[in-house]
């Protein structure tokens, strides 16, 4: 029995409300590059890039599934080396499927929903608004931000990263918390978390001004690392579709440092 793209973007579009979720338009969430074989092995990155390509080759596979795609820097001229990644991808037949905030937000497979799972933290709410939709989670607790913090660090350093964090007063407590993978610093995330009276807020990054906001406003932010934040969706996804359509898959890390 073979799997053809189709059949299995088909698939992953539905299982992630690709069609009523919002998102950037450089997203392109779904098919971005099709190839011609049936999918015989599945490449997990978190990032399209000339690694995670020779990362899918090295592995034997010819579908790479990502969540930041092929167009995320916007319109370019296809010369250099994005014209070297294209002729790579043609010549081994490898097909590319993006999934951006409809794999953030999936209530299982997302990584706003996995990472609070890795940090032992049980959400009882939505979080992050865009649109008409929610991005991460929120819920509540009784630990020492420290000891959340060290979570964290724990976390990111296993994915090539590490933890920053806004100011933290000595025995501070979490309480309530917040997660948004990613680019999850916002002024739209900040002025949510003082709505719903967060106390701690859980990003991948945020420009320095967030910290700033947060010692003025007695909020502590983890910044966990925008790559390591978004590891978890696309290995989550990719097994799930392994194990749907009987297909080995295997992550290609490229960490970044950020």
């Amino acid at each position: 029995m073979t799997t053809t793209l189709e059949e299995l973007a088909h698939y992953a579009d539905i299982l992630l409300d690709t069609s009523n979720t919002p998102d950037y338009p450089n997203a392109l969430n779904g098919i971005q590059f099709e190839n011609q074989a049936p999918i015989k092995k599945i490449a997990a990155a978190v990032d399209f890039s000339t690694r995670a390509i020779d990362g899918a080759i090295a592995n034997g596979a010819n579908l790479l599934l990502v969540h930041h795609g092929m167009f995320w820097g916007g319109l370019e001229r296809m010369t250099g080396s994005i014209h070297e990644r294209i002729r790579v991808l043609i010549e081994a037949d490898i097909a590319v499927y993006s999934s951006h905030l409809p794999l953030d937000r999936h209530p299982t497979l997302g990584n706003n929903a996995l990472l609070a799972n890795e940090l032992g933290l049980q959400s009882t709410a939505p979080f992050a608004r865009f649109e008409d939709i929610f991005i991460g989670l929120r819920g509540e607790t009784n630990l020492e931000t420290t000891d959340l913090v060290a979570r964290a660090r724990d976390f990111a350093r296993k994915y090539g990263g590490d933890v920053r964090t806004s100011i933290i007063r000595d025995g501070r407590k979490t309480r309530k918390w917040a997660i948004c993978t990613g680019a999850g610093a916002s002024s739209e995330t900040l002025r949510e978390a003082s709505v719903v009276g967060v106390d701690t807020l859980i990003v991948g990054e945020g420009p320095h001004w967030t910290s700033v906001h947060a010692e003025e406003n007695d909020l502590a932010i983890i910044y966990a690392g925008h790559y390591a934040t978004e590891v978890l969706g696309v290995c989550a996804l990719a097994r799930h579709l392994g194990e749907k359509y009987n297909l080995p898959w295997h992550f290609v890390a490229t960490p970044t440092g950020l």
